[in-house]
């Protein structure tokens, strides 16, 4: 099977990488929404992610990639204890797929050939330590929204229906990609999103003609291509794991802390969660910097994909809200 264009060969598209960055080096940030036009590389990027993402260490046979063998949902009956490195998990979640396909559903296989009634894994299964995609995911069916609202909120998948009682962990970083002109997402989902990214196509014509040279060669001299930004993704690969150890050893001054709720006030978002991954994502920030506290800088830096969902709109500014956050972040924390 081909493997994914490289991470590290994207071309722009500085802030979708920064957040996607960030949610490998802290996966509760919260995951990551990406909306812009058609053809800016936004499933590219996170089919990318995957081959980036450090492997993770999983009990062997286990249908939800336990690390340990006590965290082994009964049903599932693992023989061994045995772990094994595999691969972070990215698992698809297609549009129009059936409810029993995301959560599971009685194996139908073994009930009529063996009389048993046993358990089919779903999507968030095998999703469970990972990430969960989905395209277009403001064209998601409302049963669906619900559903994943419910599993991300309580990080557990609870099934309960043809005389099952299943419950399995279920804690995943949720990316999203969309057309905005194709409709908008729902209020209760969009705040789940930890991190916010708009994307567009290059502008410049030297941007261009690099995204085409640098696809063009994975298409036709694949070899070389992966050779040369397989390291690249190595070494990002490196600063993410030292990044994920320095981040429990990281200073957070006090006025950091004030810094980031007086900008969450000051842009009027709604509740604490903005404040909670601001700085979260600030931290992460300052980490992948092997910086040794956090600072104002790494705030500013962040701001925009922490906050840009979560303000109130405003009818009488038409600005758009990374530029109405860039506005505020100049005024509370200076330029």
């Amino acid at each position: 099977m081909k493997q994914p264009f490289p991470f590290s060969a994207i071309v722009g598209q500085e802030d979708m990488k920064r957040a996607m960055i960030l949610t490998a080096i802290d996966p509760s940030i919260g995951g990551v929404l990406v909306f812009g036009d058609r053809g800016t590389g936004k499933s590219t990027a996170v089919r990318a992610l995957a081959a980036l993402l450090p492997p993770i260490r999983a009990v062997k046979g286990c249908p939800v990639n336990s690390e340990r063998k006590a965290d082994c949902p009964d049903w599932a009956q693992v023989p061994g204890k045995t772990t094994e490195e595999i691969a972070t998990p990215v698992v698809d979640l297609p549009l129009g797929v059936s409810e029993d396909r995301v959560t599971g559903a009685l194996d139908i296989e073994k009930a009529l050939t063996k009389g048993e009634k046993a358990f089919q894994p779903g999507l968030l299964a095998q999703a469970n330590r990972g990430y969960l995609y989905i395209d277009e995911v403001n064209l998601l069916e409302d049963h669906i929204v619900d559903l994943l609202l419910d599993v991300a909120q309580s990080g557990e998948n609870v099934v309960e229906r043809e005389g099952l009682s299943i419950r399995h962990a279920a804690r995943f970083v949720l990316v999203g990609s969309g057309n905005p002109e194709e409709g908008e997402l729902r209020p209760q989902l969009l705040d789940r999103f930890g991190l916010s990214v708009d994307v567009a196509s290059p502008t410049v014509i030297a941007e261009r003609v690099e995204v085409i040279k640098r696809r063009d060669a994975f298409e036709n001299d694949n070899t070389a291509f992966m050779l040369r930004w397989q390291a690249e993704d190595a070494m990002l690969r490196e600063r993410i794991v030292a990044a994920r150890a320095a981040l429990k050893q990281l200073k957070t001054p006090e006025q950091s802390l004030h810094d980031v709720a007086e900008l969450c006030l000051a842009l009027g978002s709604d509740g604490l969660r903005g404040e909670l991954t601001l700085l979260k994502a600030a931290r992460a920030y300052a980490a992948f910097r092997d910086d040794t506290a956090l600072t104002r800088s790494h705030i500013r830096d962040v701001a925009a994909l922490a906050l840009r969902h979560r303000m109130r709109r405003d009818p009488l500014d038409d600005a758009g809200s990374g530029t109405r956050v860039a506005r505020v972040v100049e005024d509370v924390l200076g330029a």
